[in-house]
């Protein structure tokens, strides 16, 4: 299926590169090099993602930079870093999980859209909000205990603090976790899990092909005015201005998302990460969960974190495309779509 029409389509004069479907994959080129690029991904942003979660589980409102500097200040700047192990060695395949389920669902959506008599354009949003909404949910099986897990080790004190960690590693924090909660504890969250990142996920990838088309439309006719408008003549852009086009289209969708669903993501890691006493040995629900981010700080207190929240899904997002869909042309069977 060529999604590259519907882009063309939104940009007359604009010949962008056709979409890389599933058929068009080296699988195993493609799972290997995407392992590596997007470990280096998550190393790059996992600081981030440390701060935003301190901050929902803060029960006072401090702000990102004030945070970074109290944890620094007192554990050290490995605290940063704490847990990240953990999440590496579970984000491969969850993200392995997430790749396969979303190109394989965008395929075969895309071409049954089509074959409904569906128009490309708005068969290239289905086809995204569909695999988004997929590869959300496959990946969440192994995402969801690796969050447990990698969140307790974020927000423990470190052994510069007078107090000693609950836990000592990734394997120890699991070995506890599966003793005292049995494996319903390393699904904490799961269903809630599914509610913030599966519609997440599916506005996400349906907003980023809506921003595509609309960013290519804008750069066509930018491109036009220069070349002085007028004629037949087809203008094929260079990577870099595909590149561009890519992350500003991916961050306008990222920012979007992170904004709707912080609310259920504030939720999702305090159920995850804080012990309840009001349950005995059961975590807390939804419902007192809700209750007490209300006590502590109305219900403002659901937007803690979206600060770095924001700025890690614009910029993961940003990165994660770009490298994503150069990922995908390293990983074509036919290197001609470089050209």
């Amino acid at each position: 299926m060529n999604f590259g029409a519907a882009e063309e389509e939104s940009a007359a004069q604009i010949r962008v590169p056709a979409e890389i479907d599933w058929q068009k994959l080296d699988k195993s080129k493609f799972f290997c090099l995407g392992a590596a690029l997007f470990s280096g991904v998550s190393a790059t942003l996992y600081p981030v993602v440390v701060l935003k979660t301190r901050q929902q589980v803060s029960p006072s409102q401090l702000s990102c930079i004030r945070t970074a500097f109290s944890l620094i200040r007192l554990e050290g700047f490995t605290a940063l870093y704490r847990g990240f192990g953990t999440s590496l060695t579970g984000t491969i395949p969850a993200r392995a999980l997430y790749m396969a389920a979303l190109e394989i669902t965008k395929s075969n959506v895309g071409t049954a859209a089509l074959r409904f008599g569906v128009a490309e354009p708005t068969a290239a949003t289905i086809a995204n909000a569909a695999a988004g909404l997929s590869a959300a949910m496959a990946a969440q099986l192994v995402w969801t205990p690796v969050d447990v897990v990698s969140q307790r080790l974020m927000v423990q004190s470190g052994s510069r603090c007078n107090s000693p960690p609950q836990y000592m590693n990734g394997i120890d924090a699991f070995r506890k976790i599966l003793k005292n909660d049995g494996a319903r504890g390393l699904y904490r969250g799961f269903g809630i899990s599914i509610l913030t990142y599966a519609p997440s996920n599916a506005v996400w990838w349906a907003s980023y092909s809506v921003a595509q088309r609309m960013v290519w439309g804008g750069v066509g006719w930018c491109l036009c005015s220069k070349k002085g408008g007028g004629g037949e003549s087809e203008l094929r852009p260079d990577s870099k201005t595909v590149m561009a086009v890519q992350g500003v289209s991916a961050a306008m969708a990222g920012g979007m998302s992170a904004l709707i669903t912080m609310p259920l993501d504030t939720i999702k890691t305090r159920l995850q990460v804080l012990d309840g006493d009001e349950n005995g040995r059961r975590g807390p629900t939804v419902m007192q969960t809700v209750r007490n981010l209300v006590r502590e700080g109305g219900w403002m207190a659901c937007y803690r974190g979206l600060g770095p929240r924001w700025a890690s899904m614009s910029v993961s997002a940003t990165t994660m495309i770009t490298t994503y869909e150069f990922l995908k042309r390293l990983s074509t069977k036919n290197q001609e779509v470089f050209t």
